[in-house]
């Protein structure tokens, strides 16, 4: 089971999390202690029901949550209807998505709030669990940017074990799954990440690199401070390469992420600069 009072409920901005869970009960708690977290950080807290209508949230959610009503009266909070977020004529859009949390990052800027911390409830997808996973991993490039921390909610008794492991593995955070971090760099463009990255998240690292096959120029992966990372999620970033032209792709990093670079001979397609040497 997992505890939703740990960290997965208070993430920082940029984290994207795939929570898993058992039961209304622990939905429930799991709403109520993110929407505290997010009020306490000063951020603007949506909600994005399927289940539950956005009334029915309000009506038990309320209560729980210590000056829930004035801080959705200043703008604070939003409960939102999946409906109205994540659909257009009844086919998940990516497109509305994303503009929708781009509009709700000008909303927050508009009350004073430094960012946005958004609570979803991931059954919309159960009837596309592949869709649904395509478009959490599309979704990665915004948080980047670093004003955004979602948790979405996948419910065991609707979706799968094969369908939540899928959703799982294109979040970079989930429980008992390596814990990624990133953030894109614009001068030069680029991506830091830090954390580690293994088999549990290198669909996530994908979707995160994707971004730098379209740059023109050159790119630099800063992973000088990522604990680990293992051969096949290393492979990602020869291929990002690859992709690219010739030589413009630079990793910094440590000795022990430049010695699997060395392993799977990644230098014959792209720069490493160690950490010592810059």
């Amino acid at each position: 089971m997992v505890h939703v009072a740990g960290s997965v409920l208070d993430p920082d901005l940029g984290d994207h999390v795939c929570l898993p869970f058992d039961g209304e009960r622990e939905r429930m708690r799991a709403t109520v202690v993110f929407t505290v977290n997010g009020l306490r950080r000063r951020l603007k807290v949506v909600i994005i029901t399927h289940a539950d209508s956005p009334e029915r949230t309000r009506a038990w959610l309320a209560p729980l949550v210590p000056g829930f009503a004035d801080a959705e009266s200043a703008g604070q909070v939003e409960i939102l209807a999946c409906a109205d977020t994540h659909f257009t004529g009844g086919s998940l859009d990516p497109a509305r998505v994303h503009s929708g949390l781009l509009d709700a990052h000008d909303r927050a800027r508009r009350h004073g709030q430094h960012g946005v911390y958004a609570l979803i409830d991931a059954s919309y997808g159960v009837r596309d669990a592949p869709g649904q996973a395509a478009l959490e991993a599309a979704t990665n490039e915004v948080f980047g940017e670093r004003w955004l921390a979602a948790v979405c909610q996948y419910d065991r008794g609707l979706f799968p074990r094969e369908a939540i492991d899928r959703a799982a593995s294109v979040h970079p955070i989930a429980p008992e799954q390596a814990l990624l971090r990133f953030a894109n760099t614009a001068d030069p463009p680029g991506l830091r990440v830090w954390g580690d990255i293994d088999l549990t998240n290198r669909r996530a690292f994908a979707s995160v690199l994707a971004r730098l096959e379209k740059e023109p120029g050159e790119v630099v992966v800063d992973a000088s401070h990522l604990a680990f990372i293992d051969a096949g999620s290393a492979h990602l970033l020869t291929r990002t390469a690859v992709a690219r032209r010739p030589g413009s792709t630079v990793v910094v990093c440590g000795e022990a992420t430049a010695r699997v670079l060395r392993l799977i001979r990644a230098e014959e397609f792209l720069t490493v600069r160690r950490v010592g040497d810059v």
